[in-house]
């Protein structure tokens, strides 16, 4: 007691950088040491009297000592949170002390900094994600992204694509963060896409009518990409968004079937026409032509796509017993050839622009794969 007393009266006459010192040194006693009950008492108000420093550098060295205690008294922890960003840093970043209330009030109430900084603590709840997602800058969410102590809802995922998706670093830390859900994934394809055709270089070189297309049909190629690397289970819930979205086209399914997704396509075709996922199951195993088409045509696919697919469905069962070795070049070339001109010369034609187009994709790729290969070998 005695030493906390002229500690407060050597106050007034030491130096910034004395008082930094000894803040830290009566900070460090405090939650480290055994003190009696008066001596605790006393220590409490000298660094209770110590928020009050005019040098922002004596408060941070509370900061930084006090931080990372759970013995930290509540109300300097919480005033050292409401300092200036330099001086809460220490404590918005890691005190255990600090509520999800308290952490919520400094997102709302803080600046850039404060936000990022309580983005990136050890663990952040679903609460605190869902308010960085909601009103934190695209710099807190994008932290918020990379943190792989934070604990983030599928709706909070959502509003920050929704509400930074243009934004290309936070793309990248979305992308490569495990917990994204897949509708989110699609989301994402989405962003980038309308991002790049809305790029005046590239509006410039091709368009803005053109540059959406290309931008459309690149999406479309990624939806692809994006269910392979999608858990079978996640599956319902993508097809799903992308009714929602109005993107399970009959162009989408065939897309999906010329590369081999029938587990994908399984599970649209169930949700689609309401059926039971085992009927539809066993359809495509093994059912004839004829149910196959009578499903498809419940489920509104154009007549003329059809043919193109129980062609491409007889190519995978094959394939699946182990009787075939194809892949989406073979397949998507020989749906092309099952096209029927007679339904109607403008939907042949489209489909068969999109055919062709799925056939060229892949003999590129397994062109460049081959080079590739030889060039290791």
């Amino acid at each position: 007691m005695v030493v906390i007393q002229h500690f407060l009266k050597w106050l007034d006459t030491a130096k910034m950088q004395e008082r930094a010192d000894a803040a830290a040194a009566l900070a460090r006693a405090f939650v480290q040491r055994e003190l009696s009950f008066d001596d605790r008492l006393a220590a409490e108000a000298a660094l209770t009297l110590l928020l009050d420093d005019r040098s922002a550098k004596v408060r941070l060295a509370l900061s930084e000592t006090l931080s990372l205690s759970a013995r930290a008294p509540a109300h300097i922890i919480a005033a050292l949170a409401a300092d200036q960003a330099e001086v809460a840093a220490p404590v918005l970043a890691r005190s255990p002390l600090l509520s999800d209330a308290e952490l919520i009030d400094r997102v709302a109430l803080g600046c850039i900094k404060v936000q990022m900084l309580i983005a990136s603590r050890p663990r952040v709840s679903r609460s605190l994600s869902a308010s960085i997602a909601e009103v934190g800058s695209v710099e807190a969410c994008t932290v918020l992204a990379r943190n792989e102590g934070a604990e983030i809802a599928p709706f909070s995922f959502r509003r920050m694509i929704e509400r930074f998706g243009a934004n290309g670093p936070l793309r990248e830390a979305l992308t490569h963060n495990a917990h994204l859900p897949a509708d989110c994934r699609h989301l994402l394809v989405q962003a980038t896409g309308t991002a790049l055709s809305a790029l005046p270089l590239v509006k410039a070189l091709m368009g803005e009518e053109r540059a959406g297309l290309i931008a459309k049909d690149a999406c479309a190629r990624a939806s692809v990409t994006l269910i392979e690397s999608v858990a079978d289970e996640e599956h319902e819930a993508l097809v799903e968004h992308l009714r929602l979205r109005g993107e399970v086209t009959s162009g989408f399914l065939v897309r999906i079937v010329a590369h081999g997704k029938i587990d994908f396509f399984r599970v649209a075709l169930a949700a689609i026409t309401g059926q039971d996922i085992e009927r539809v199951t066993a359809l495509l195993a093994r059912g004839r032509h004829s149910a196959l088409a009578a499903l498809f045509k419940r489920a509104g696919l154009s007549t003329i796509t059809h043919a193109p697919i129980l062609t491409a469905l007889d190519i995978w069962r094959e394939v699946a017993r182990g009787n075939r070795m194809s892949g989406p070049q073979e397949v998507s070339w020989s749906m092309l050839q099952a096209v029927d001109a007679a339904h109607g010369a403008d939907e042949a034609e489209q489909l068969t622009r999109l055919l062709r187009q799925i056939h060229l994709e892949q003999l590129r790729r397994n062109a460049r794969q081959q080079a590739l290969e030889l060039a290791a070998a």
